[in-house]
């Protein structure tokens, strides 16, 4: 927490200050001249008090490739995609943006949703672009997948598409998998050849740790595995080395135009905010209120940090996903007390140097500390033994409306078809997010894992520590750790991590802090701003022309 607070810091610090130092910060990182309309983006900057001004090389990852293409080219490939299914394009003509939905496609609620909350981000700048268009990817899942050696040869691939997407292919194309096809076996081949996905069918090993069964009362065990912590987010697993992680992730078993709100390793498609978190509706946004149609600071159903649930809460809905590997939800529905976990935590509770390790069983941990259920089964069918194993691996409860959250202290957020659609309400509230996801979003340059929210791995295995260290160890941690005790202690008598509890209340107020100062409505459409103007740049024939220049 220390690192990535310094980290930070510095960031910020570094920002420019001066139009001449944006550009000159611009050349240095990505050695070209900003896009034409540059100044005219940083006033807007200036004027709407926008921070993160320089952490754009996401943004410049996801067009390099483009930079093979000529504008032509570009251009027609655009229309021709705008044809698919579950594409809709975003289109700019004379300083005005209209949303065109030229191939309907599936019957999908989510059509045209994603391109109007794009046009929407335009509003306050549309009028300065010339004329180009945006092919947003209607559905939640990405659809943008380009094989290693076509990435890293761009002329293995047939560059001219003037006479159709199946000429170029040699042979019929589909824009979507439907239920033929498998994701994975597309993803791998983006990997290096030498990788152990490309070498390798597939990989049955075990992806999580798995702890010792026998020690129940103990003061001598060593931390475990679980005692490890991710630096950060999105993309931390590579997948192309340890091909068996991905059967645990429903992002390999699903799949839906170059444009959408996230991307996760090995995808080329282009990250653009999420119009979840640029509009506001019941279900996605904190302190909407939905009767008087107006955006309150605080939510009304928002506790104060005293009073708050000393639990992990997590509610949603499965994704229509047959995967039987273990989840977030499985492993907070064992009640089985045959499983342990190696808990470690601060002895004394005021200390962040001295630590005790106990094995624990599960049921009486998640008991204890989770609050976690499925609200409903999507295409229960899928799962194997449909939804009676559904019922029987994970606990269901009752739904809850959006401000139920607000009750607990610890707040998990966890991929669903795709990115989470809840992350930035889960960062304004005054709890603290904990975040597990393969996804990179428009701001993952701009936020900073272990200053404004706790970063899970994809086994999840190390909650248990992390509830341990910031709230102490439970009633049954204790027992563990100390085989006198005969009766377990009375709540008052746990020992809590004071220390541990600043901490986490320092994120908690650290992630507000960041979302009413970096993640607001306006550093969205100033993300959209830049991405327009480099896109405009890449969309024309002459791009020595379209380049800014003090």
């Amino acid at each position: 927490m220390e690192e990535a607070e310094e980290k930070y810091r510095k960031k910020l610090s570094s920002q420019s200050k001066t139009l001449k130092a944006a550009v000159a910060e611009y050349r240095s990182r990505y050695r070209r001249a900003p896009p034409q309309g540059f100044d005219q983006w940083w006033a807007f900057c200036q004027k709407y008090n926008v921070v993160m001004v320089d952490e754009y090389d996401g943004l410049f990852e996801d067009l390099e490739p483009f930079w093979e293409l000529s504008g032509e080219e570009i251009r027609r490939r655009a229309a021709q995609v705008g044809e698919l299914p579950s594409i809709d394009l975003v289109r700019i003509r004379d300083g005005v943006a209209d949303v065109i939905n030229v191939n309907p496609g599936f019957h999908d609620s989510e059509v045209s949703a994603r391109a109007r909350g794009f046009r929407s981000m335009t509003g306050k700048f549309v009028h300065l672009l010339p004329d180009m268009d945006f092919p947003i990817n209607a559905k939640a899942e990405g659809r943008v997948l380009i094989p290693w050696e076509h990435r890293t040869y761009p002329n293995l691939t047939v560059q001219d598409s003037s006479l159709g997407v199946e000429a170029m292919l040699g042979g019929p194309f589909k824009p979507d998998w439907g239920d033929d096809g498998n994701i994975w076996e597309a993803w791998r081949r983006t990997c290096h050849p030498q990788s152990s996905a490309r070498r390798l069918f597939s990989s049955l090993r075990p992806s999580f740790t798995t702890q010792a069964k026998n020690h129940l009362a103990s003061s001598h065990i060593s931390p475990g595995a679980d005692f490890a912590f991710v630096k950060t987010t999105s993309s931390i697993e590579d997948y192309c080395n340890t091909p068996h992680a991905h059967y645990t992730k429903g992002t390999f078993s699903v799949i839906g135009a170059p444009f959408r709100p996230a991307k996760a390793r090995g995808f080329m498609d282009i990250r653009i905010p999420s119009h979840y978190y640029y509009g506001s509706t019941k279900r996605y946004t904190y302190g909407w209120d939905s009767v008087n149609l107006e955006l309150k600071e605080v939510d009304p159903m928002e506790v104060p940090w005293e009073e708050k649930i000393d639990k992990i809460f997590w509610r949603g809905a499965t994704t229509g996903g047959g995967i039987p590997a273990p989840s977030f939800l499985r492993m907070a529905s064992d009640t089985s007390n045959t499983t342990t976990r190696v808990v470690t935590f601060p002895d004394p509770p005021s200390s962040s140097a001295q630590f005790t390790s106990a094995a624990v069983p599960i049921g009486k941990l998640n008991e204890e500390i989770m609050d976690c259920a499925f609200v409903k089964s999507v295409s229960a069918a899928s799962y194997p033994g449909g939804q009676a194993a559904l019922e029987r691996d994970h606990r269901f409860g009752d739904s809850v409306p959006l401000g139920r959250h607000w009750s607990f202290k610890y707040l998990v957020d966890l991929d669903g078809m795709s990115y989470s659609g809840r992350f930035m309400s889960f960062l304004a509230s005054d709890s603290v997010p904990v975040k597990s996801t393969v996804y990179d979003e428009f701001f993952t340059d701009w936020i900073q894992p272990w200053v404004h929210f706790i970063p899970l791995s994809s086994s999840y295995s190390e909650m248990y520590n992390i509830y341990s260290y910031f709230s102490g160890p439970t009633q049954s941690t204790l027992i563990a750790a100390n085989s006198s005790l005969a009766v377990l202690p009375a709540e008052s008598e746990l020992k809590r991590a004071v220390e541990g509890d600043k901490r986490l209340r320092r994120i908690a107020r650290a992630g507000k802090r960041w979302k009413g100062t970096v993640g607001r409505t306006l550093d969205m459409e100033a993300y959209v701003y830049r991405l327009c103007l480099e896109w405009a740049r890449l969309w024309a024939d002459d791009r020595d022309s379209m380049n800014f220049s003090l």
